[in-house]
This record gives C-alpha cells, sequence and structure tokens, in this order.
C-alpha cells in the first residue's frame, strides 16, 4: 500500500459522516422511523434510525502532510468500515418541534509499506461523530403539506490516527493521531407534501458556518405509505462541509441514496 493511498483511505473515513441531517416530520420521514408515542400533552416523540450510502470527494490534509484530493464510491469507503450508528429522534406538539441527528463512524484499513525498510505495515483508523440539535416551526400547514423553519447547531467532531510496525522500529511501532472538533448554526427548511394519501414527497435544505466556513445540507425522498404504521421511502442527499483551521482541512462533498422502512406505533 502506497503512502498516497494511506492517507487516501485515512482521508476518505474521515469523510464520511454521514452527518447530520435533521429530523424529517412525524408523517414522512427521510429517516425510517421505528417508534412513535403520543402523550396526553399533544407531545409526539420518535426515533429513527436510518442508513445513508453516501460516497465522498474533495479535498483533506492531515498529520502535517500535503492535502489529498479525494474521490470514493460508497463501495470504496465500506470495504473498511468498521462500524456504523446512525439514528434521529424528534418530539413535536402542533406547529413546533424539536430535532436531534447522531451519527457515529468508524473505518480502518492497513498494509504494507512500499520497501519495508523503516516499517512493514502501516494502519490507519479513523472515527467521526456528527450530532444535530434544532427546533422548528411550521409557517404553513394543511391537508397535503407542510412546511417548517428550522434552525439549530451541528457539531463535528474528527480523530485518525497512522500506525507504523515492524522494520527497524522499536516493539510496539509508532503512532501519530489528528483530530479536530467544531460547531456550526445551521437554518434553513424542511417539507413534505401528499400527492395522494399513499405516496408522499419529502425533504429538506440547510446551509449555515461557524467553526467551517460553509455547512449544507440538502435531501429529497419519496414516500409509499403501505398503511398508517408501515411506509417506504428511497431519495438521495448531498451533505457539504469547508473547514479549515492550523493545518486540518475538510472540505468536503458527501452524497447518495437513502433507503428507508417507516414503522409506527
Amino acid at each position: 500500500m502506497t503512502s498516497g493511498f494511506i492517507r487516501t483511505l485515512a482521508l476518505a473515513g474521515t469523510c464520511l459522516l454521514a452527518g447530520g441531517a435533521t429530523a424529517a416530520d412525524i408523517y414522512s420521514p427521510m429517516a425510517p422511523e421505528t417508534q412513535q408515542v403520543t402523550t396526553e400533552s399533544g407531545w409526539t416523540f420518535s426515533f429513527s434510525p436510518y442508513f445513508w450510502a453516501a460516497g465522498l470527494s474533495g479535498d483533506i490534509e492531515q498529520f502535517g502532510l500535503p492535502a489529498v484530493d479525494v474521490d470514493a464510491s460508497f463501495s470504496d469507503v465500506f470495504d473498511h468500515l468498521d462500524f456504523a450508528l446512525m439514528a434521529t429522534a424528534e418530539a413535536r406538539n402542533g406547529p413546533y418541534s424539536i430535532f436531534g441527528d447522531a451519527i457515529y463512524i468508524k473505518l480502518s484499513g492497513e498494509g504494507g509499506t512500499p520497501r519495508g525498510i523503516i516499517a512493514d505495515d502501516v494502519k490507519l483508523s479513523t472515527e467521526t461523530f456528527t450530532g444535530t440539535l434544532g427546533a422548528g416551526y411550521a409557517i404553513y400547514e394543511d391537508s397535503a403539506a407542510r412546511l417548517d423553519i428550522v434552525g439549530g447547531l451541528r457539531v463535528w467532531s474528527v480523530e485518525s490516527e497512522l500506525s507504523f510496525s515492524g522494520g527497524i522500529l522499536p516493539p510496539g511501532g509508532v503512532s501519530r493521531s489528528d483530530d479536530a472538533t467544531w460547531v456550526d448554526g445551521i437554518a434553513g427548511f424542511r417539507g413534505t407534501y401528499s400527492f395522494t394519501p399513499e405516496v408522499y414527497l419529502t425533504g429538506w435544505g440547510l446551509v449555515g458556518a461557524g467553526g467551517a466556513d460553509l455547512d449544507w445540507d440538502v435531501a429529497a425522498a419519496i414516500g409509499y405509505r403501505f398503511s398508517d404504521t408501515i411506509s417506504a421511502l428511497a431519495g438521495y442527499r448531498a451533505l457539504g462541509v469547508d473547514y479549515s483551521n492550523d493545518g486540518f482541512v475538510f472540505d468536503v462533498v458527501e452524497q447518495g441514496p437513502i433507503l428507508g422502512l417507516v414503522v409506527r406505533f
């Protein structure tokens, strides 16, 4: 494995977010909804694990190395996936909503060095956490459609470790880590529109900044309601972020399909 490939792998791992999507509305979520409870006070709660098959492209710089141009499909990233967890939660009462989103992904890869003199093996591991917390208000709602204006905060945490072993290195080898954490403010819209009682369109558009120079997120999906409790949807999402600080550059776009099964209780 060449050093360029190793750097690309590590940086590709830090890019996979999956990103902090906002929670979708209770009738047509972008992420599959698995639990919904309505209290006597009028609040409705939902919890939704989901899956986003995102590829990535952009420029990343870590470990004091030159910037790397990354262009990886989802299958490229999936080959090195150790663990992924994505979930959203929402509480809604009339036009008001509070939502949260959390994504954790761990990737790793290893191989031999080109000559194997200084080291025989090199291993890369990356852990990425993205969390979003926000609130929304329905500025338009009728029997077929609803449009929310939303705002909140999104925190990013990216940590990578590069380890070398074997060769002339001491037992246990050597390793180096690089990490960054930042917070962005985001705002935008999310909505849903029902063409028929069964078929609906849902999506969102968000933009913001803060620790990053730019943070944006757009998605759209079409869903089908089989019953009051079960729906299926398919769509597409793209997310971009441009962050740089003290030699740590994270300027990428992630995009890919979303597939979901919506179950209400």
